[in-house]
């Protein structure tokens, strides 16, 4: 049996605008902190529009400062429909890099493993096959904003 090997096409670019981080604490040795979004945009080759005000970044520090990242947030495109965005993954690095990022080091993406998987969802009809899409994005981390490239898994 052959295995089936994955493709992936572009869906759309992604930057978001961020607040400053406000941390819950640390516990076991691991720090959660909650990264409010305040204002964003989106574009692709079938989707454009704007990230609304709301979503936020859940993200636990563990010990060698990689990041485990929980997101959730809506999209709304120049048409009005809202799509969903459910987004988990991982960012880390070499030790130095980790903390030129915590100091907020403007580095580049080729410089850390920064990903995620994310399930969209919408009501819209003309949008319902992205409730059946698996993507996943790369990122990037800059000082006040966060890009993404965001492909779907074909």
């Amino acid at each position: 049996m052959n295995p089936i090997e994955p493709g992936f096409r572009p869906l759309f670019e992604l930057e978001i605008e961020v607040l400053p981080p406000d941390s819950l604490g640390t516990s076991a040795g691991v720090e959660t902190r909650v990264v409010p979004f305040t204002r964003g945009s989106f574009s692709g080759p079938e989707l454009s529009g704007t990230l609304l005000p709301g979503g936020t970044d859940w993200q636990d520090i563990l010990p060698d400062g990689s990041l485990e990242i929980r997101a959730r947030y809506l999209l709304e495109t120049r048409a009005g429909e809202r799509i969903e965005v459910r987004s988990e993954g991982v960012r880390t690095g070499r030790p130095e890099v980790l903390a030129q990022l915590a100091r907020g080091v403007l580095l580049p993406a080729s410089a850390y493993y920064f990903r995620t998987a994310i399930r969209l969802r919408t009501p819209a009809p003309g949008l319902a096959r992205l409730n059946h899409v698996l993507a996943i994005s790369v990122g990037e981390r800059g000082p006040t904003s966060v890009r993404l490239s965001v492909f779907e898994l074909l």
